[in-house]
């Protein structure tokens, strides 16, 4: 992972029971699961939690977020680049990331399960790996 990447990474705050992770390069030394974990920390009782997720050719940063059944969660989608997509069919969320601006959206999971994530705006040569998981647990 990049300096950059993981100065980013770094700056996410995220709140109790949502867990971000980024890939990282072989033989770093994190988990054996491939995964940075950033710490959580705890937001205002009536508040959603908040994700900030940036996209740019052809990645989203972080790879994969972790949500509760049930618990709200504030998205802050924003583009490093071009105009992007966020489209997760079993979520039903399907937003547009313009550069320059902050994209949020207010999302409570209603099932549990893996549900892939998926860039549905063409932005380049690369447009079809750009995906993340997000995974929502009971």
């Amino acid at each position: 992972m990049s300096k950059k990447a993981a100065f980013i990474l770094s700056l996410l705050g995220v709140a109790t029971g949502i867990s971000i992770s980024a890939g990282v390069p072989a033989g770093s030394s994190t988990p054996a699961s491939g995964s940075t974990a950033i710490p959580a920390q705890t937001a205002p009782a009536d508040q959603p939690k908040v994700i900030q997720i940036v996209a740019h050719k052809f990645a989203f940063e972080p790879n994969r977020i972790t949500l509760k059944k049930g618990v709200p969660a504030t998205l802050q989608l924003s583009s490093r680049d071009v105009q992007h997509g966020f489209y997760i069919r079993g979520l039903k969320v399907d937003e547009e990331i313009l550069p320059g601006t902050t994209t949020e959206v207010t999302i409570t999971p209603d099932k549990a399960g893996t549900f892939p994530t998926i860039c549905d705006h063409f932005c380049g040569l690369g447009h079809k790996k750009m995906n993340m998981t997000v995974v929502v647990e009971e």
